[in-house]
């Protein structure tokens, strides 16, 4: 038999029909076999499948059993012929690999031994091939699949849960429950399915199964893990019920609390009163039980005060210290305050480092942490406890830091190294002291800085020893890379580079360092390898440059794309390039970096496919082609289209709003505008995101929609409308809103959003706490104004906090913010009207500055009342320091002209924090250009490319005499964050200039270069445009095709507008459409539409789209998921699968 043609065994069986004879051989079959042969017969391939596996595994295959079995077959009369038995197979194939639904219907036909043999190969067997004489199959591929299979992990998981403890011993069904859980969405632990869970298991397979559970608690839903604890508490109150010598008055045992794990917390709270106290102090006494506290995240205050009311009642001393080291989250909800002495507050500071762990309720955390931390001050200096008071130190002023020695952080340096929850402006001060004490920088005590490693100023790096600063690139800074200012990564590398030959430099600058490495440094290496590139991120540009470069060097793509990171520099044309070998073998490492290409790229793979094999292009590469090409999807082929789809980011693939909605009616016609349960959703995959509204509405099941309410939360831009029909499904799944519980508010989420602003007031009052959780886990800009003014009054409402007001100024009968308010409000700190922000105490301002400039939904009014209450609590303009600067945040943009050039900007460092604000105006941001010039004594013509990337946006407000005396060195050192700037078309055109000076004239820049130097690109005259290469067209960066001006972008060809791809044509604006001519126009659509000029000839109506992606005949393999299905599960046919892929 050809070595190509390894086949399941039916169709091996059906190859051997012409050597079987028709005599009848009942007698010499075996049972197992006579009884598999009539499994086909009857159309049960699967249960015929485990049969043979079975017989295969107890008994010798010998290579006359196809002839018996044919013989069987033959004098059974049943007559098959090698076309109509492959095609039924392959139709029976196609609904288990396409519809789960009949996968799960077929496990559930078979019997206990055909479900152990499934098992065995599917979870227990160490082999990884299966081998039948001629038949061959990858076990471990078989596993891959159905794992990765949408609704195959659901389907073994009923399964196993449904046969698993009548077939298998309890401990076996355990271990693969387990399995199954691990490998897949725990989404599948609905309330429904937990309520059908055994309850009579053996006391040893019950524990273990709740440990599972407990190791799942963060990954199941609120409802799951109500539904859970109800049934350990099932199981355990039967198993106390049944023990007559127990005496206790609550089932809660020690033994009980340990098994329950994190589900205590949802024990009540009569119930943990009602704990028999021996049993409470039997608990506490475990060694573990202060590991099983550490996980307590949600546990509310009400409860863990219950909980450390029954431990002190059972004749632990919470004073004690041992006790303390044994309460795990339970010390962040300590409320014996009464006569403590500093020694036990600092204990009880130290444990309560762990309590930023809790989901909520920080705001009492951070009071309660004030408190012990005026306790344990008492009496002594701040500079003399600073090392004892843990990360309590977070709740310190910046000015308070700023009056501790420098001695004293160096003392304590161990414990501030691991503190988290910094502000920017203590990192700042309380680097400087450690260092002022240090004197010098090096790798040593950088090393020992931890997040305060951020504050290092930008040119105390720059002047580091550059050995030493390698190290440290590679060790402590490596971490922090990210929390890092522009100015201070600059620094970093300008140093570097400059100091060290660019080889061993760029091999030694890891990670997102990279990045910041700019092209016309890498220009200047020509002795890369592949394996310098390793463990690098890449901008686009550098990207497009290396892989020129590298694959000049070597003749195997693969070596390259294996590098996930250079797939972001494959162009069209090498793509183009490829053969059709080299294409379709390589293609699986385009598809597992497909989030890192564009859309452009991702339409140059679709028509390559397309070139090269059209009947197996994987299905989701069909939706970035011109909308013909989606008219073959219909009937059995909707459902490959689907999962293919849905596995992918659709917005990153297709920009463009009309395309996207011609897909998006593909999806619905597929669908037949319903969607009906559970794997329905589960074929969808992120496709549900982007559901038409009316199918939200009339298409999705109430059964569908429990589980899709799950994916809906992490879909990142639902429309209004999609919305509003979300909310409508919800008061119908789960009734009106003030009859939900607290796991349904919890797991409906940030949904919780939509509603009306009297049913987010019930809910509120009901759970504060949930409420306060979603508005902080949310993007500020995606709350309502309903939501957050529901959550303002039902603070303010609920509010016993001690409030001072402002004594100078006229306060009478307004209530001023309290800190705790403040904390807890978060974004809604919106709604303080400017009289009761004026009204603020100098206290309660001084601890909420930096928090206060967080909000983003502040009024220019509230800015301003906000700025001038700093100037009453700070002084004069003048004499603030750079902390104070960069503590204000938001407010900073309340200043106006003359206060800013009041202030100290001498410091590259605070001009960077001030150029994260995006909302400065022209006149602003000329005002803090020219108060660094003036502050820090330089000119233009001095600044330092550092000092370019720490003035980010500001550079816009150059004047062109000004652009053109800055060194090109220093400007190519960061042309890229220039690129990113918004400036006006005099900068950008005055920007192009200096670029040209570091690239050459404009006309002849590749793709890399106008990648690199983004928006600076819309600076090209009209002559420059249209002498640019088409071929460059798609490598702008979408930011620049919206800055080129209407009269110049006019001008571009129908070519090169053709050539734009697809992000970019979706950038074109409104006014620059208008200013195109017919011709223009109709190439833009070209481009809008994906379609490409070279292969435009391909016949598309002769062509059949296959429903599976099956692999071109050359013997080309890859792994994108729907190619190998058919033959993924049991078989490969010959005319089906022309090759092995599984080898």
């Amino acid at each position: 038999m050809p070595k190509n043609l390894k086949i399941c065994f039916l169709l091996i069986l059906m190859n051997h029909a012409g050597t079987a004879s028709g005599q009848k051989s009942d007698k010499d079959l075996p049972p197992l076999l006579q009884k598999a042969a009539e499994e086909v017969i009857a159309g049960k391939y699967l249960n015929a499948f485990l049969d043979i596996l079975h017989f295969q595994g107890t008994n010798v295959w010998t290579t006359d059993m196809p002839k018996k079995i044919m013989a069987y077959f033959h004098a059974q009369n049943v007559m098959f012929t090698i076309s109509s038995l492959q095609m039924s197979i392959k139709n029976y194939l196609e609904n288990l690999l396409y519809q789960p639904k009949q996968l799960l219907s077929d496990f559930q036909q078979i019997n206990h031994q055909q479900f152990q043999t499934a098992v065995k190969y599917l979870f227990r067997s160490k082999k990884n091939r299966f081998e039948l004489g001629n038949i061959v199959l990858d076990l471990d591929r078989i596993r891959e699949r159905i794992f990765q299979s949408p609704g195959g992990n659901r389907t073994l998981f009923l399964v196993t849960l449904e046969k698993c403890f009548p077939a298998l011993s309890s401990m076996e069904c355990v271990a693969i429950l387990s399995q199954v859980l691990r490998v897949s969405s725990v989404s599948y632990l609905q309330p429904d399915v937990i309520r059908s869970l055994p309850k009579d298991l053996p006391q040893d397979t019950f524990r273990n199964l709740s440990a599972v559970f407990k190791d799942l608690y963060d990954k199941t839903t609120a409802n799951a893990q109500r539904t859970l604890y109800d049934w350990i508490k099932q199981i355990l109150q039967k198993s106390y019920i049944t023990n007559e010598l127990n005496d206790s008055t609550s089932w809660v045992s020690a033994e009980n609390l340990w098994i329950l794990g994190r589900y205590m917390v949802h024990l009540p709270l009569e119930e943990i009163m009602k704990i028999n106290l021996n049993e409470m102090r039997l608990f506490i006494s475990y060694d573990n039980a202060t590991k099983q506290l550490d996980t307590v995240y949600d546990i509310t205050p009400e409860l863990a005060q219950a909980f450390l009311e029954r431990i002190n009642s059972s004749g632990f001393d919470l004073r004690n210290t041992s006790t303390i080291y044994r309460l795990g989250l339970l010390v962040c909800f300590y409320d014996n305050m009464e006569q403590m002495d500093a020694i036990v507050a600092r204990v009880l500071l130290h444990q309560m480092m762990k309590c930023n762990q809790l989901r909520g309720f920080q705001a009492d955390v951070y009071k309660l942490k004030a408190q012990l931390l005026d306790i344990a001050m008492q009496n002594q200096t701040l500079n003399d406890t600073l090392g004892s008071l843990s990360d309590a130190v977070v709740g310190l002023t910046s000015s308070q830091l700023d009056s501790l020695s420098p001695e004293a952080v160096h003392n304590a340096i161990s414990t501030l190294n691991q503190v988290s929850g910094w502000a920017k402006s203590q990192i700042m001060v309380l680097s400087s002291k450690y260092l002022t004490y240090e004197k010098v920088l090096s790798f040593y005590n950088i090393s020992q800085m931890g997040a305060l490693v951020t504050g290092i100023s930008t040119q105390s790096f720059y002047n580091m020893n550059p050995k030493e600063l390698s190290q440290v690139i590679r060790g402590t800074l490596s971490q922090y890379a990210s929390d890092l200012s522009p100015a201070q990564q600059q620094g970093i590398l300008t140093k570097m580079l400059a100091s060290r030959d660019l080889s061993s430099a760029v091999t030694d600058i890891q990670g997102a360092f990279f990045k910041e490495v700019c092209l016309s440094d890498l220009w200047k290496e020509t002795g890369f390898n592949s394996s310098i590139v390793k463990e690098k991120e890449l901008r686009t540009s550098q990207a497009l440059f290396l892989y020129e470069l590298l694959s000049k060097k070597t003749t195997a793509p693969a070596d390259l794309l294996s590098i996930g990171q250079l797939v972001k520099g494959v162009t069209c044309q090498q793509i183009e390039r490829m053969s059709t070998d080299s294409f379709l073998n390589n293609f699986r490492f385009f598809e597992q970096n497909l989030q890192l290409l564009s859309p452009y790229q991702v339409n140059c793979l679709a028509w390559k496919f397309w070139k090269a094999s059209n009947t197996s292009i994987p299905p989701f590469l069909l939706s970035v082609l011109p909308a013909q090409y989606l008219e073959s999807i219909s009937g059995t082929s909707c459902v490959p289209f689907l999962i293919s789809l849905g596995k992918t980011e659709l917005d990153l693939m297709i920009v463009n709003s009309h395309k996207k909605n011609t897909v998006l009616q593909k999806v619905q016609e597929c669908l037949n505008g319903s969607i009906s349960d559970e794997y329905d959703v589960d074929i969808l995959g992120n496709l549900i995101c982007h559901l038409p509204p009316v199918i939200i509405r009339d298409g999705i099941s109430l059964r569908a929609m429990a589980i899709a309410l799950h994916q809906f939360r992490f879909c990142r831009q639902l429309s209004h409308e999609q919305k509003t029909e979300i909310k409508y499904k919800l008061t119908e799944l789960y009734g009106i809103p003030k009859n939900w519980t607290a796991q349904t508010t919890q797991d409906i989420g940030p949904f919780v959003a939509l509603l009306s602003k009297d049913e987010l007031t019930v809910l509120a009052e009901k759970f504060p706490n949930t409420i306060l959780q979603i508005a902080k886990m949310a993007q500020p800009a995606s709350l309502p104004e309903e939501f957050l003014s529901a959550i303002f009054e039902s603070i303010r409402n609920s509010s016993t906090s001690i409030r001072a007001s402002d004594p100078t100024t006229d306060c009478t009968g307004i209530t001023a913010p309290s800190s705790d308010e403040i904390i807890k409000l978060a974004e809604a700190n919106a709604f303080w009207t400017v009289q009761e922000l004026q009204c603020l105490d100098t206290d309660t301002f001084t601890k909420n500055v930096e928090f206060l400039g967080t909000v983003m939904s502040f009024n220019r009014s509230q800015l301003i009342v906000l700025k001038e209450k700093a100037k009453q609590v700070w002084g004069a303009l003048p004499g603030w320091k750079s902390y104070h600067i960069i503590s204000l945040g938001r407010i900073a943009l309340a200043l106006n002209e003359s206060e800013i050039e009041a202030l100290d900007l001498s410091s590259i460092d605070t001009v960077a924090a001030l150029s994260q604000q995006i909302e400065w105006t022209l006149v602003q941001a000329k005002s803090i250009l020219q108060g660094f010039l003036e502050d820090s004594g330089q000119t233009v013509h001095g600044l330092k490319s550092f000092d370019l990337a720490g003035l980010g946006a500001n550079l816009c407000a150059l004047n062109t005499t000004d652009i053109k005396t800055i060194k090109t060195t220093e400007f190519s050192a960061v042309i890229a964050r220039v690129g990113l700037l918004p400036c006006s078309t005099p900068v950008l055109e005055e920007f192009k200039k200096v670029a040209e000076s570091v690239f050459g004239i404009a006309a002849e820049w590749n793709s890399s270069v106008i990648h690199e130097i983004g928006t600076i690109a819309a600076g090209l005259n009209e002559k420059e445009f249209k002498a640019l290469d088409k071929d460059v067209m798609p490598y702008f960066q979408p930011a620049a095709i919206r800055h080129i001006p209407d009269e110049v972008f006019k001008e571009l060809s129908p070519e090169q507008i053709a050539n734009l791809g697809l992000e970019n044509a979706a950038m074109v604006t409104e006014s620059q459409r208008n200013h195109l001519n017919a011709l223009q126009l109709q190439s833009l659509q070209l481009a809008l539409d994906g379609a490409r000029t070279s292969i435009q000839d391909t016949q598309t109506s002769g062509s059949i789209i296959q429903s599976t992606h099956t692999p071109a005949s050359n013997g080309a393999h890859f792994s994108s998921g729907f190619s190998i299905w058919l033959c993924a599960l049991y078989i490969l046919c010959p005319t089906y699968c022309k090759h092995d892929p599984f080898t």
